[in-house]
């Protein structure tokens, strides 16, 4: 690394960087995925994030799929799984802003320059990615992000188009400069998977970028946004387990002959 490198105590979990991946996906696929009053972005791509850091005082260890999305004119990302390592976050952070996160088996390591990551779910590795550091970028970029989440509730009497809860949009607005970046050469590899339809329900349709972050986190602020309309929504209320993906009784979605 050059002196611009970041520094800090060896080994601390602050000094982990994130795994940007990104690649671009067919538009129709990701409108797909959104629910009424969440549209499709300017440009249809697929996010990947993975990341080492601490939360509730613990290294946690996730993949963060987003898709690009708008919500009332302001372009950003709709969020369809938080697969973690920590089962401390995962119905806190449900509860209290809708964040879709569940319970994976996450590898994420580096070793010189060779950087691997694996996420595996229900028995099937979905995700891995193996690449090697082929540059450095310059700091000092400023990045603005807004993540859109859905905070709902069905009714406790299960009856068809009824909320304890009705739906509202999250809006997650985040402030970060670029403290350091390394640009990756590698591959990405998506296996299906009934519960992690990642491979399926957003396939490649393009080269696929991958980047070492070092962000410095400037602001970070969650608030709840406006209402969806409960009615539209009622087909997107039914998820996968703990992601966005579109389920049944909360599996996937039954084979019927």
């Amino acid at each position: 690394m050059t002196d611009g490198a970041p520094q800090g105590i060896p080994g601390d979990s602050l000094n982990w960087p994130m795994l940007k991946i990104a690649y671009p996906t067919d538009p129709e696929y990701i409108a797909a995925l959104l629910p009424p009053g969440i549209v499709p972005a300017s440009t249809a791509e697929v996010r990947l994030t993975v990341y080492h850091f601490p939360v509730g005082a613990e290294p946690e260890l996730g993949l963060v799929t987003n898709v690009t999305a708008a919500h009332d004119g302001i372009e950003g990302e709709y969020s369809l799984a938080y697969a973690i390592d920590q089962e401390q976050a995962v119905f806190i952070s449900r509860e209290l802003w809708g964040q879709p996160k569940f319970l994976a088996d996450v590898r994420y390591f580096r070793l010189g320059n060779l950087v691997e990551a694996a996420v595996t779910h229900k028995g099937h590795t979905f995700f891995e990615y193996r690449g090697t550091v082929a540059g450095e970028d310059e700091p000092g970029e400023i990045t603005e992000v807004n993540e859109w989440w859905v905070k709902c509730a069905r009714s406790v009497t299960m009856q068809p188009h009824e909320y304890d809860y009705p739906p509202r949009v999250v809006r997650v607005y985040a402030r970060y400069r670029t403290a350091f970046q390394q640009s990756l050469d590698g591959e990405l590899t998506l296996r299906d998977s009934p519960w992690d339809p990642l491979a399926t329900a957003l396939p490649v349709r393009g080269p696929v970028s991958a980047r070492l972050w070092w962000p410095e986190f400037l602001a970070r602020e969650i608030t709840l946004g406006d209402a969806l309309d409960p009615e539209a929504f009622w087909p997107f209320a039914d998820t996968l387990g703990g992601s966005r993906y579109l389920g049944e009784f909360g599996g996937p979605p039954m084979v019927r002959s």
